[in-house]
């Protein structure tokens, strides 16, 4: 799989928003995969009967990335809180062309 292109025909402060909301957006979507694989990695150790102490370290395992996780999209938060000011005002810029 390539990596996704962004490009700006132009650089401005709308179209370096409109990248940045872009680039939230495929981290969301590679998180979305990270967490869909942690639950694969559940489901295979319990249908492998994983004894308690296995199942354990994976179960910590798998939280210790969902607090990862969970301050990225902290981030990610704050990311779009700040751009998304820039995107409306350049939305109602675009309506009153």
């Amino acid at each position: 799989m390539s990596m996704p292109k962004i490009e700006c025909p132009h650089i401005d402060k709308c179209c370096a928003a409109s990248t940045l909301l872009q680039s939230i957006a495929l981290e969301e979507a590679a998180i979305s995969h990270i967490l869909n694989a942690e639950g694969e990695k559940l489901q295979k150790a319990i249908s492998f009967s994983c004894n308690l102490k296995d199942l354990l370290e994976i179960n910590k395992s798998v939280e210790d990335m969902v607090v990862k996780i969970t301050d990225l999209e902290t981030v990610l938060k704050s990311k779009l809180d700040i751009i998304k000011p820039i995107l409306e005002e350049c939305d109602d810029h675009k309506k009153t062309e």
